[in-house]
């Protein structure tokens, strides 16, 4: 399967600058992946458990300890109108 890969419209979308030098290079790096997928095998819908190894979860329990609001956020650095105040992250 031939897959056209457009390293620039994917650079833009992720917010990478990629010079014309490095294009090259990252059209290969992705076609080898691309590649590399296609040749993994298929595996089964149905997945077997294997008896001698089978996987036991822990069953959910509610937590005795129950905290109010005030004690939660006492530990924050900065609170504003009952909610936490972090730094923006996003320009």
């Amino acid at each position: 399967m031939k897959i056209d890969i457009d390293i620039r419209h994917i650079a833009k979308l992720s917010r990478l600058k990629i010079s014309d030098d490095e294009l090259a290079g990252y059209e290969k790096e992705m076609s080898d992946i691309i590649e590399m997928v296609e040749a993994m095998p298929d595996i089964s819908d149905e997945l077997t458990v294997d008896p001698d190894n089978a996987m036991t979860l822990r069953s959910d329990e509610v937590s005795g300890q129950k905290f109010s609001r005030d004690e939660i956020l006492k530990n924050a650095p900065k609170t504003v109108a009952g909610c936490v105040v972090v730094p923006k992250t996003v320009d």
